[in-house]
């Protein structure tokens, strides 16, 4: 966390922000990083710890219809890229978690939120990983435990989400 702790603050300003100027969250990821997209989500929309209004947020992961249409009749590293051009608005942010900073569909979804405007966040693994270069910001995970890695990608979910609260809602 100590690596990550001036990306980390200047995501939280950026997605309030983005929440102040009503726009959205979209979050994206394979795999465990997929439960983790929706796990944030739900508590961007519902809450996490204290009773507030239901927060923008949308985890791009969860559509099996969308998602099954896009990798059948395109591919699947274009589930991410044409959900982000469909839904995504200048302004709004896309949060991309990927383990190995590498997963070629958050790579495409991430450039193309970057291309049209949005705040990019990734939440991925080694610091210098591809991933790096399609984000404004950038929290990385160094080891070579996928399990590790993806347990300090949740604690970094709720800092998010518990810090926004703060942010947009107890510091008045």
């Amino acid at each position: 966390m100590e690596q990550n702790l001036d990306a980390l603050q200047d995501a939280i300003l950026d997605i309030a922000e983005t929440i102040r100027n009503e726009k959205k969250v979209l979050l994206f990821g394979n795999g465990g990083s997929a439960a983790d997209a929706q796990h944030l989500a739900a508590e961007f929309v519902n809450r996490y710890l204290i009773d507030r209004p239901p927060l923008a947020a949308i985890a791009l992961t969860t559509d099996t219809s969308i998602l099954t249409a896009i990798s059948n009749d395109f591919s699947y590293d274009e589930i991410f890229e044409k959900q982000i051009k469909a839904l995504g608005r200048k302004g709004d942010a896309a949060i991309g978690i990927s383990t190995s900073g590498a997963s070629r569909n958050v790579l495409r979804g991430l450039e193309a939120a970057r291309d049209n405007g949005l705040i990019t966040i990734g939440i991925g693994g080694p610091a210098d990983s591809p991933m790096k270069s399609m984000c404004r910001r950038y929290l990385f995970v160094e080891g070579s435990s996928t399990p590790r890695i993806q347990e300090v990608h949740l604690v970094i979910g709720h800092v998010i989400v518990e810090m926004l609260d703060e942010v947009l809602f107890r510091s008045t």
